[in-house]
């Protein structure tokens, strides 16, 4: 099995395995030494049965603020979905001493340190990935996790070895992973997205709706 400690589930504050994302870093620390500029740790219920996977802290969002989806447009829709859904408490000020709380639901990122422009290469999500599964597997009630966008998708199936030929991303699309939970694929609530109509708020409430449904 794999192992479950706090040590494998999460990268150090100065993690090196990507010099790239290590480098880009440590100048945003000499530049903005007042925001977060760590790798962002998850957010959530550790009881969840539900795991929100994202792509990657966001540069003035979950980088500066220290928490998933904060400070930015996409965390806005996020949480006022999973308000809506009834799994999240509280009211979202998109800063991270806010009263937000999450009630059955966790949010991790495939990529836990923000890359340049928003774009992790190949390795570095291929790096990060050791994380995600122990991470998973920590969630002793998991039964559903929904897939923010095809890097999330992609760094599930890989987590619990499954073979992305066998699992096409679409929006809504649904995979049955052998002896691990069901995944379920939602478009990013990324500003792009949203701003070109591609995910509206109705095509997301929709998915966390089925992701109920799923659990059973």
């Amino acid at each position: 099995m794999p192992d479950t400690s706090a040590e494998i589930a999460r990268p150090s504050s100065d993690c090196r395995l990507c010099p790239r994302l290590a480098a880009y870093r440590h100048d945003l620390r000499e530049e903005q030494p007042d925001w977060f500029n760590a790798p962002v740790p998850s957010f959530g219920d550790a009881g969840a049965w539900l795991a929100i996977v994202g792509l990657a802290p966001g540069l003035k969002g979950a980088n500066r603020t220290g928490r998933p989806f904060t400070g930015d447009s996409a965390g806005g829709l996020l949480y006022e979905t999973l308000g809506r859904a009834g799994l999240a408490r509280g009211s979202y000020s998109g800063a991270a001493d806010d009263d937000m709380r999450l009630e059955g639901a966790i949010i991790l990122n495939a990529v836990r340190c923000v890359p340049p422009q928003n774009r992790p290469t190949t390795q570095e999500i291929a790096a990060c990935g050791r994380f995600l599964r122990p991470e998973l597997d920590g969630l002793f009630n998991l039964k559903v996790i929904v897939a923010l966008g095809t890097i999330a998708h992609g760094s599930v199936l890989r987590a619990y070895g499954e073979t992305l030929a066998h699992h096409k991303f679409g929006h809504a699309a649904e995979h049955a992973i052998p002896d691990g939970p069901l995944l379920l694929d939602s478009y990013h609530c990324s500003r792009l997205n949203t701003n070109t109509g591609r995910l509206t708020p109705a095509m997301f409430d929709t998915v966390f709706a089925r992701a109920r449904e799923m659990r059973g």
